[in-house]
Parts: C-alpha cells; sequence; structure tokens
C-alpha cells in the first residue's frame, strides 16, 4: 500500500487487463467476419474513457462509440490513430462543421439532423444512420425512412444501426420482433454493415451479430445474461478500511433510521465508504461485501461515508 492508498478511506481499483480481456471474451462470440465496437460513453462508465479507450484500441479494437459529441474529441485523442469514433446524439444544431475537424462520426437519429449535416456542406465526410426499431427513443421511424430515402442518397453512410430495447432478457419476443424489423432496413443499405446487437444482444446468437456488435456495459464486468453465471472478468473493485468493529445485541438497532436491528448477538464492522464515493444509498440494508473472500451482508442504511456489515 502506497502513501496516498493508506490516507484514502476507499480505493477504486481499475484492472484494464480485465477490460481487454472482456473485449477478446465478447469478440470470440462473434460469428466469423463481425467485428466488436467499445461503447465508452459516459466518461467509460465512470472509469475513464481515456484510459479504457487506450486499452481497448491496444486490445485489437477499430470501432468506439460515444454518446456526446466533447466525450469524442477526448477520445480522439487518447486513441493511436485510425478508429472510428461514433458519436450517438448525432448532429446537435451548431455542431456539423466539429465532426470532421476531430474525425468522429455522427449517428443521424432525425430528419431534422440529416438536413443539418446535409445542409453544412458535410456530406462527403462519414455518418452513421440510426432507424428504429421498437425502442422509441432515438432513431428515424419506417415511414421518416422512406421519405428520406432519396435524400440519403446525398449522405456518405458508413453504418446502419438500431439499438435493442429488451436484450437482457432471452426469452423477450421484442428482440425477434426488432429483428425482424432490422433485417429489411439493413438491406434496402446492401453496401453498408448494419449494427443491431449490444452487450446481451451478443448472447441472443449469431442472427443479430450483423457486421458489427456494441459492447458495453459487459466489457466493465457487468454481467450481460443476468441470471446466470457472469461470463465476464471483474474490471473493478472497491476496498474501503474497516474504522471500527462493535458487539451489539438485540434489541439493538444499526444504522440512521434504525433500519436494522439485530436478532441476537453480532459484530458489526463499519467500513470507510458511503454514498459520497458512490456507493449507492438505495442500497441501505441490502447487498454485501468481501471479507477474506467471505460475503458479508450490508446492515443498516447507508451513510455518506460509512457503511456497515454483519461479519459474525
Amino acid at each position: 500500500m502506497n502513501s496516498q492508498e493508506a490516507k484514502a478511506g476507499a480505493v477504486l481499483t481499475v484492472d484494464l487487463d480485465a477490460l481487454k480481456e472482456n473485449w477478446r471474451r465478447l469478440k470470440a462470440r462473434l460469428k466469423p467476419g463481425a467485428e466488436l465496437a467499445s461503447v465508452v460513453k459516459a466518461d467509460g462508465y465512470g472509469l475513464g474513457a481515456e484510459a479504457a479507450g487506450a486499452a481497448l484500441s491496444e486490445a485489437g479494437c477499430k470501432n468506439f462509440f460515444v454518446a456526446r459529441i466533447d466525450e469524442g474529441i477526448r477520445l480522439r485523442e487518447a486513441l493511436q490513430g485510425g478508429e472510428r469514433i461514433f458519436v450517438l446524439d448525432g448532429v446537435l444544431p451548431g455542431t456539423a462543421r466539429e465532426f470532421p475537424h476531430h474525425d468522429l462520426i455522427p449517428v443521424l437519429n432525425e430528419p431534422g439532423q440529416i438536413e443539418e449535416w446535409l445542409n453544412a456542406g458535410k456530406a462527403d465526410h462519414p455518418a452513421a444512420l440510426h432507424v428504429d426499431t421498437g425502442m422509441n427513443r432515438l432513431g428515424l421511424s419506417a415511414a421518416e425512412l422512406d421519405k428520406l430515402m432519396p435524400r440519403l442518397q446525398a449522405a456518405r453512410l458508413a453504418l446502419v444501426m438500431s439499438h435493442l430495447a429488451c436484450s437482457e432478457e432471452t426469452d423477450n419476443p421484442k428482440n425477434q420482433e426488432q429483428l425482424k424489423r432490422f433485417k429489411p432496413i439493413a438491406e434496402r443499405f446492401p453496401a453498408l454493415p448494419a449494427s443491431l446487437a449490444n452487450s446481451s444482444g451478443i448472447f441472443l446468437g449469431s442472427t443479430f451479430h450483423f457486421d458489427l456488435a456494441r459492447g458495453g456495459v459487459a466489457l466493465y464486468g457487468v454481467n450481460p445474461t443476468p441470471g446466470q453465471p457472469n461470463p465476464m472478468a471483474q474490471v473493478v473493485k472497491l476496498q474501503g478500511k474497516i474504522v471500527q468493529v462493535r458487539a451489539v445485541d438485540t434489541p439493538e438497532t444499526v444504522g440512521y433510521g434504525a433500519t436494522h436491528r439485530v436478532g441476537g448477538p453480532a459484530l458489526i464492522a463499519t467500513v470507510s465508504v458511503g454514498y459520497a464515493d458512490g456507493w449507492p444509498r438505495a442500497l441501505s440494508n441490502r447487498g454485501f461485501g468481501m471479507l477474506g473472500g467471505i460475503r458479508v451482508p450490508l446492515v443498516g442504511r447507508v451513510s455518506m461515508d460509512l457503511i456497515t456489515f454483519d461479519v459474525t
């Protein structure tokens, strides 16, 4: 333990080698010829987009997705060069000229963005096209696509994509419904690579893979197959120091609001982590920690800088 860690109440460790391994694991699940993109939006899911992007590039990733254009600009500076960076928000008013300047690719989501892009004279710079298949969030509707097909001939499209709404639920009929809707859309652009699958979508089978899958939360170690063993490596570890261990017996309670009442003699360990460190307050009296490889339940309310575990 170095001096900085010794002074810290909590230490968050990000394993970039595990991140690379997760990219390789997802890539290995794809059908032959399909590529795996990495989603590094929201500052790499809170773990640092620049460091995550650089590591994923070293692993072999050539395609990245971010949400905002400012994220794309920062990521471009961190990468080796030659990678494609797609911006999911697309072209917001006044941003069209920034995309070629920073070598970013907008994902065009609605008619106004397409007009903004083409009217700005950027038709020679690549853009992606998002078509909605049932998420009803971003993307052109089927009717808008029909209407805009002639106009899209003027754009230099590099990808056509959609997004799955229920891919974590393997038996949800929404998955097949969206696949059925996306196939004819992709066929309307035979020269373009197509992308539908997100992290969990990769595990729905090869028919969802198309040309490019988008690995997101699974890259960072979150289980893309809820209810099944996690196929991903652990990327993040949060360690807190035990500040105090105290013996408590019934009818005593633990923490603010007296929300946990001990049922008998117990040892309560107070740890120097709280909601100020990102531990969700909603996990009060829920979840667990690991002490010497043993699961110990979190008891009581999560405080700003302290949480309590029953280590009996």
